[in-house]
């Protein structure tokens, strides 16, 4: 059986789903709740290569603190948005979840089931 590692947040309905459904296809998990334990600007890069995503594909812009930051503006580099993510993890996307195969975001959460 596939060994998942989920960013997980407890508190979203979507991420809950995503678990369950792993849960469920008896997935070896390593629950990663990324508001308490955000991940660094280098695993950041792994995860975003690893799901064929810029930075910005993978913010959350409805978040207060995107727009207080200004993270809207074109001329921010990857960087920047990256580490905008690292200290503010609630602008990543959730869940997402990561195999030695691959990664998907659990938006839907079916969306995992291509993982096992």
């Amino acid at each position: 059986m596939a060994a998942v590692t989920l960013y997980h947040n407890p508190k979203c309905s979507k991420s809950r789903q995503t678990l369950a459904l792993l849960q469920a296809g008896e997935a070896t998990i390593n629950l990663v709740e990324y508001l308490k334990q955000p991940p660094s600007a280098a695993e950041l890069r792994q995860i975003l290569n690893t799901l064929g995503l810029s930075a910005r594909q993978l913010m959350r812009t409805k978040e207060a603190v995107y727009l207080e930051l200004n993270l809207e503006d074109t001329s921010l580099t990857e960087a920047a948005l990256i580490d905008a993510m690292v200290e503010n993890p609630i602008l990543i996307e959730r869940p997402i979840a990561l195999t030695e195969h691959g990664a998907v975001i659990g938006r839907p959460p079916e969306n995992v089931l291509t993982l096992l």
